[in-house]
């Protein structure tokens, strides 16, 4: 079952605003390479964490290139926050820490 990253800001049935949550570099990260018309994002979460819904988790690695797929460059670099549970759990620490700080 996949993560629900909605959790911690749904509040009587709406979701708060969400922050921005910049994941840490890892050594383990993995390289791609953006191919226009050609990657898309619940494809390459398939193919690195075997579940197609970690789309958004790629794009919190990779700020710079904006929050919408089709505005990407081609030949734009990616980086894969890898693997999945470690990136999950860096996420999930950076929620709490802004929980802490700023609240919901």
């Amino acid at each position: 079952m996949s993560y629900n990253r909605y959790s911690n800001f749904l509040m009587d049935g709406v979701i708060k605003n969400m922050p921005f949550i910049k994941l840490p570099e890892k050594t383990s990260d993995k390289d791609e390479v953006y191919k226009l018309g050609l990657t898309r994002f619940d494809i390459l979460s398939n193919k690195y964490y075997k579940d197609s819904n970690y789309g958004w988790l790629i794009l919190l690695r990779n700020p710079e290139l904006g929050g919408l797929e089709f505005n990407i460059k081609d030949n734009s670099p990616i980086k894969i926050p890898f693997p999945l549970e470690t990136s999950l759990t860096d996420y999930k620490n950076e929620i709490l820490k802004y929980i802490t700080y700023y609240g919901v």
